[in-house]
């Protein structure tokens, strides 16, 4: 695990210019309907009827034990419905769910993976969109109606599937630059935000993971895992909790880490910035903190809090 000159290059254009990455491999539906507020409000962690046109938030589905099946973001559309985008490793859950639950109510869901683009505008200079996170608009790029979505590092650019070439060869000719996966892995990892699947799975709840403030609302009532959840924000302290590594050598995903030969947690994202050197996210039991050095394979690991200094 190295960092190659295309990586560098393309980091810098991500933390320094205007990167561009393709996600248009993200999970995504259209949900219709006069119930579909409604019936999210009591499916998701987060506050949907609080949603206007024009807005969306980040929301998470549990188990009734309050455990992550996946995350998403909705985004309301108004008339044309509420969009739904979610990592592809929770798609087929997220399906089903919506699936089972509907009956009886006035929701119709619509696949749209294959028939949306989803762009990735990424960098000091990349956002297009006034507003808080997960602000959207409609406007065009390149003559191609666009979706502008404002994320936590630039702007998100929804687009049909057809349109998608179009819309890229645009923004590249406005002076983006071309990014990987790999490299916008690096500055997601640096920017504190775990990704589901890759450090997020059905044995986490949203507080281990430091979700609670952008995902879950405490005062919009019951939803499925609501118990759990709320129980342990007012009651109790989480078992364990996501936290930065600063890796004195690059260490595989899976490495078990090491706090004076007891494992407290495994490497969970692991890159290699051109910036920082090697990083990575981890769950940690609670009984290791910011400050304490722990083993992991044949690296030491300094813990640090999130987003990295």
């Amino acid at each position: 695990m190295a960092v190659t000159d295309r990586i560098a290059t393309e980091y810098e254009a991500l933390t320094q210019r205007v990167g561009l990455v393709d996600r248009s491999e993200r999970g995504k539906l259209l949900l219709t309907g006069g119930e579909v507020k409604d019936f999210l409000q009591g499916q998701v962690s987060n506050d949907v009827l609080g949603l206007e046109a024009g807005s969306g938030c980040y929301a998470v589905f549990l188990t009734h034990k309050g455990k992550m099946l996946g995350d998403m973001r909705l985004l309301d559309g108004g008339d044309a419905g509420v969009f739904v985008d979610t990592e592809r490793a929770s798609l087929q859950e997220l399906f089903n769910m919506i699936r089972r639950f509907k009956l009886g109510r006035d929701v119709d869901v619509h696949k749209r993976t294959l028939e949306r683009g989803l762009l990735s505008l990424i960098g000091p200079g990349a956002r297009r969109v006034e507003g808080p996170e997960h602000t959207h608009r409609r406007d065009e790029i390149g003559g191609a109606a666009v979706r502008l979505v404002a994320t936590d590092l630039g702007t998100d650019v929804l687009c049909d599937a057809d349109d998608l070439e179009t819309v890229r060869a645009a923004l590249l000719a406005e002076g983006a630059e071309a990014a990987s996966l790999e490299a916008a892995e690096v500055v997601r990892v640096e920017s504190g935000r775990p990704r589901y699947g890759a450090d997020l799975d059905d044995s986490v709840i949203p507080q281990e993971a430091g979700l609670n403030e952008r995902a879950v609302s405490f005062t919009k009532g019951c939803y499925v895992g609501q118990e759990t959840v709320a129980r342990l924000f007012y009651r109790g302290k989480p078992n364990r909790r996501l936290l930065g590594l600063e890796l004195s050598t690059p260490v595989e995903s899976g490495t078990p880490l090491l706090l004076a030969s007891k494992q407290v947690g495994k490497i969970l994202s692991s890159v290699v910035s051109p910036a920082r050197g090697a990083l990575a996210l981890a769950l940690v039991r609670r009984e290791a903190n910011p400050g304490d050095e722990l083993a992991g394979g044949d690296a030491s690991a300094r813990i640090v809090e999130l987003p990295f200094p």
